[in-house]
């Protein structure tokens, strides 16, 4: 360490690791499924507020999220689901950094799949399991017990910082997004995201859509006379193929050396027919596709409507009954920051100091609600946590003990850096 202030502040973190496992197993063990995030909001503004933070928590209305450009539809709206700012103000005259996670998870059914209740927070084999505890429990835990550990360590700071836990990631971001309209801003941010303790200034896009295809009606006995929506429907399945092909083969971003694995092109649900003793007319399939930075969104989208309607076009009964392209649910932009961002090689910097090695400087793998931070929030964001892609969303989901501790640790010292400690 380069000073006693700064090894006080490792000291004091590990002096507490009993303290921030059983933080994150609390949370873990909170149901926090999207849509359900209200007791989780109001344990994390309880416990900020004993902190010692100034917390503001307020519902988004839903109404003046539809005014902005990076709203997208959503089933229902924000009673009962806070999202939460709470702040550390400096003394003045240092940088502000804002900490952005999100405490919604997917959902876990029945617990199909699962070794133990999704919920139970169990420690086992040096990790901490449970829905979340990837995605992203920890990396939230992570912000806060950074905070709580440098005041604890008796460190003042010049600049302020914010702690930013919002609602609705899995679905939209429209936490994040109203943190933005509601005016919330600083120099840098580091979003908790699962990045498996890579520093990653960059974050893929992401679309949902769905392909209707109509074939024709016949009835089972005279099914020769009818057109099958299975059959059209893989022709259009592997035209979607063809394109991922494509794009992986020719979209290139320094971040992402491996493209196979950045840019999914699927389709994930295929329904055709609706009854086992009714021929096939109809199809529907559901899919995704990934973006990178610097791309034109809007034209990977048109892109998909030109490869659907090509393969139609060599279709004897699609050229004159074409499937129909809709854009629906997810849509989520790529994003990045400069390489070399000042908030990045802090991260790089402290990383090192940590562990004694360079970090993995790479893009996420995955959307983040980065996007409307660096878009519209002017806070250039970098995502640094715990949890990794690999694991999150995943049956038994976990996170590694040590690394939640590493990442409460560089945290702590990048806090200390860039809001200039006293």
């Amino acid at each position: 360490m380069a000073t006693d202030a700064r090894q006080n502040v490792i000291e004091t973190i590990d002096a507490n690791r009993d303290k921030a496992i059983k933080l994150l197993q609390q949370i873990v063990a909170i149901p926090s499924v999207t849509g359900d995030e209200g007791k989780i909001q109001a344990f994390l503004s309880d416990y900020m507020t004993k902190v010692g933070l100034d917390v503001d928590m307020w519902e988004s209305d839903w109404e003046a999220l539809k005014t902005h450009p990076g709203y997208i539809p959503v089933d229902r709206g924000y009673e009962g689901r806070p999202n939460i700012v709470a702040t550390w103000k400096g003394t003045g005259g240092g940088r502000s950094l804002l900490l952005n996670g999100h405490t919604d998870v997917i959902p876990v059914g029945n617990g199909e799949g699962w070794s133990d209740n999704p919920w139970s927070a169990k420690i086992e084999d040096g990790r901490i399991y449970g829905r979340g505890s990837c995605d992203m429990k920890s990396g939230v835990a992570s912000h806060i017990l950074a905070v709580e550990f440098l005041k604890a360590a008796g460190v003042k700071l010049k600049g302020d910082v914010l702690i930013n836990v919002v609602i609705d990631e899995e679905v939209s971001g429209h936490g994040t997004l109203d943190t933005v309209i509601r005016g919330y801003k600083a120099d840098a941010g580091i979003s908790g995201e699962t990045s498996g303790l890579a520093v990653q200034p960059a974050c893929i896009g992401r679309i949902w859509f769905e392909i209707e295809i109509q074939g024709k009606a016949a009835g089972i006995q005279r099914r020769y006379q009818g057109v099958s929506g299975v059959e059209l429907g893989y022709k259009i399945t592997k035209a979607v193929e063809a394109l991922e092909a494509h794009r992986v083969a020719t979209v290139k971003h320094p971040l992402y050396p491996k493209p196979i694995d950045a840019l999914p092109c699927m389709i994930g649900a295929f329904h055709a027919g609706s009854f086992p003793s009714s021929f096939p007319a109809t199809c529907l399939l559901k899919g995704s596709m990934a973006t990178v930075p610097g791309e034109d969104h809007e034209g990977v989208k048109r892109s998909l409507v030109e490869a659907v309607a090509k393969a139609a076009a060599a279709d004897p009964w699609m050229k004159d009954h074409p499937p129909v392209v809709r854009f629906v649910g997810y849509d989520a932009q790529a994003s990045e920051i400069q390489h070399d961002h000042a908030i990045v090689q802090t991260l790089c910097r402290n990383f090192k100091e940590i562990t004694g090695r360079d970090p993995e400087i790479s893009g996420r793998q995955g959307a983040a609600d980065t996007r409307f931070l660096n878009l519209y929030g002017n806070t250039p964001t970098v995502i640094f946590g715990p949890g990794s892609t690999a694991v999150m969303h995943s049956d038994d989901e976990y996170v590694s003990i040590d690394d939640y501790i590493t990442a409460i640790k560089v945290m702590a010292l990048s806090i200390y850096d860039w809001c200039e400690a006293r």
